[in-house]
């Protein structure tokens, strides 16, 4: 009894440990297929034109965004290797305890046949049951010569389905050692393509060493332009939650004071967290949000107030939820921005080429608000989308749906 428990605690353990195994592959797969379809697109909004060919700056930068998708996907794979590495032995060890117990089976059942075939006759049979002592003797004797060829029969049964156990366990194993042998193809490949990639972006960073200095300025007066931009935007969001609270009659306030509809906007807003739509129909993080390195002069730093996001030409930029177009900023110098408030959420869309909105106007979600600007001398189109609730910025990430 003993025993029989320990087996049975086993048996759904390890049933509890396949299921979260299953679970994890399932969810490891998506994240292999989502990053090999990420360096797709990689690939088809960055690096297919070759005619407008981007300075060597953009080229490093670009790499950079490639390079670190497919480390990503070669961490992905390695976990999936290594998960397959122990679901295999933990196979092959079940495959062997299950041989083990059919071969017990088998041999059983071969003594039971063994002792029938001895006993088989109806003359002995007879014999068993006339030498009962008693009539009671006679009939536990029926009962038990029942019993036995019932019990012969239920061996046979568990020796067929034992049989079948194995035979499916062996081709699940032959799968699986195929998968990973597909898996480690495939990871060599992309390590391979990586590498050569690092080694390409390092002679374009060694063509830049001569220009490091000139760079590093380019690159402040780059940041000093975006935090201007940064400033207003601040400048404008403090101003319009100074009127919303004015209107209600309450000063001094450093959020919005909403109304029954904005509470529900925001509400709605907050609820839809991690689900928002994108604000492109395709595109590419190629700068995340907060204090960062610089991706070719590494010994500068600079500060993103948001994601930057690079996508094809002639792009529409679209709202990623119902709201008021708050501001359109223009600054000297650089594109425009468009701000749109969400009950006390706003999101910022900057570096647009075209305008479709103008302030006051009501939009729906994914309704095109405007169309990316195309660098010409760079090739770049990108936005950068920013997000706040109230004065306080937000990183978009955790915010849109799988950036």
């Amino acid at each position: 009894m003993k025993r029989r428990l320990v087996f049975l605690a086993l048996f759904w353990i390890g049933i509890a440990l396949g299921q979260t195994t299953t679970k994890r592959q399932q969810d490891l797969e998506a994240q292999r297929i989502r990053l090999k379809k990420e360096i797709k697109q990689i690939n088809a909004l960055l690096f297919s034109s070759t005619k407008t060919r981007k300075n060597v700056v953009t080229e490093v930068e670009d790499l950079q965004v490639k390079m670190k998708v497919r480390e990503e996907l070669i961490k992905v794979t390695n976990a999936q290797v290594n998960l397959l590495t122990r679901k295999i032995t933990l196979n092959e060890r079940n495959i062997s305890t299950q041989r083990k117990e059919l071969e017990a089976l088998k041999a059983d059942y071969a003594k039971m046949i063994q002792n029938s075939y001895e006993s088989k006759s109806l003359q002995n049979r007879l014999m068993f049951l006339f030498s009962s002592e008693n009539f009671l003797q006679a009939y536990k004797r029926i009962q038990y010569l029942k019993q036995y060829t019932k019990f012969r029969r239920k061996q046979g049964i568990a020796i067929g389905e034992k049989t079948q156990l194995l035979q499916q366990l062996n081709k699940v194993l032959i799968e699986e050692k195929s998968k990973k042998v597909s898996l480690v193809n495939e990871n060599k490949a992309v390590q391979n393509q990586l590498k050569k990639e690092r080694e390409n972006q390092e002679k374009l960073i060694q063509r830049l060493k001569r220009k490091e200095r000139s760079l590093s300025a380019q690159i402040s007066k780059k940041e000093k332009e975006s935090r201007a931009i940064d400033k207003e935007i601040d400048r404008l969001i403090k101003e319009a939650i100074a009127a919303s609270n004015k209107a209600a009659g309450k000063s001094g306030k450093k959020s919005f004071e909403l109304t029954p509809e904005a509470k529900l906007i925001a509400a709605n807003f907050e609820a839809n967290r991690g689900r928002l739509p994108w604000p492109l129909e395709k595109g590419v993080v190629v700068q995340g949000f907060g204090r960062q390195q610089h991706p070719v002069v590494k010994t500068t730093t600079i500060q993103s107030n948001g994601v930057t996001i690079a996508t094809a030409p002639s792009a529409q930029v679209r709202a990623v939820f119902e709201g008021v177009v708050m501001s359109v900023v223009t600054f000297k110098g650089s594109n425009p921005s468009v701000l749109i408030r969400h009950g006390n959420y706003i999101t910022v869309y900057k570096n647009l080429g075209k305008l479709y909105v103008k302030k006051g106007d009501k939009v729906k979600a994914k309704q095109s608000i405007g169309e990316v600007f195309t660098n010409k001398k760079t090739g770049k189109t990108e936005i950068q989308f920013s997000l706040f609730n109230n004065v306080k910025v937000l990183n978009p990430k955790g915010w849109i749906y799988q950036m």
